[in-house]
């Protein structure tokens, strides 16, 4: 099972700290060796670092964990691979354009005989379902609202919908989507996320003896919303996503959920 981590905030924030801790799950604390990446948007740009190579060896992600980037929105991922070998191409997060802005995805799960009908708009550079899935998201939306951007409601609403469908073709399906005005989080099995705001207080890794005390990094009006496959922390209190859900997070708050599991769709209370 591969690692997810998200960062959504409402100032422009570095992610050092929780990237020590899940960097050290790729091949060190856990299993997964079959490369990493991290996406980081500034603007209307993204940086995006991959390797193949497992993120506790590998010198890009110690150049990351030291470079101080500050980004409203962040994700990462770490690989176990299940469809497709461990190569560059296959390496989340992935990145596409659509409406003029950048789309950042990645995948934790797997899709079996996941073959959607692709219309060309949006190919697959490698072999995994996890960007197959994300080429058949953005094309749903493309053939859905056409040149211009939906409202953000709107957008939820239609990837609420499609998530639907891909949990009913079986298989696990947590995801992270941005285009760097917001972040979706779909919980398929298992995420967590936790809000940071004040009073600011310590924080311990699980997976290094590293810790950091937010107060001294942050001012009163700073708001952090970080989103992971397991806890990052140790001594801090973090929100186990329901099995089946979709989550919207912007400017560091979790505005909006609902369930993607079958049965009556309601808004989780």
């Amino acid at each position: 099972m591969c690692q997810l981590l998200a960062m959504n905030c409402n100032v422009p924030t570095d992610i050092c700290f929780s990237f020590a801790g899940f960097q050290a799950r790729g091949g060190a604390t856990d299993v997964h060796a079959d490369g990493w990446g991290i996406a980081f948007f500034e603007g209307r740009g993204t940086r995006v670092f991959l390797d193949p190579q497992p993120s506790c060896v590998s010198p890009v992600a110690a150049l990351v964990r030291s470079y101080p980037i500050h980004s409203k929105n962040v994700i990462a991922h770490i690989r176990k691979a299940t469809q497709g070998g461990v190569a560059l191409e296959n390496t989340h997060p992935f990145m596409r354009e659509l409406w003029g802005r950048y789309w950042i995805f990645a995948h934790n799960g797997n899709l079996p005989d996941f073959s959607p009908e692709l219309d060309g708009s949006f190919t697959p550079v490698g072999e995994t379902d996890s960007e197959r899935a994300f080429c058949w998201l953005l094309q749903n939306l493309r053939q859905r609202f056409g040149s211009r951007a939906p409202t953000q409601a709107s957008l939820f609403d239609a990837l609420h919908q499609m998530t639907v469908e891909l949990g009913a073709r079986g298989g696990a399906c947590n995801y992270l989507l941005s285009n760097g005005d917001c972040l979706f989080a779909h919980c398929s099995n298992q995420l967590s996320y936790i809000i940071r705001q004040a009073p600011f207080s310590v924080a311990h890794l699980r997976d290094q003896d590293l810790s950091i005390d937010f107060s001294d990094v942050t001012t009163p009006d700073d708001r952090v919303a970080v989103i992971a496959t397991v806890p990052l922390t140790d001594n801090e209190r973090w929100t186990t996503m329901p099995n089946g859900s979709l989550w919207l997070f912007e400017e560091g708050s979790a505005v909006r959920h609902q369930r993607t599991v079958a049965g009556p769709e309601k808004a989780l209370s």
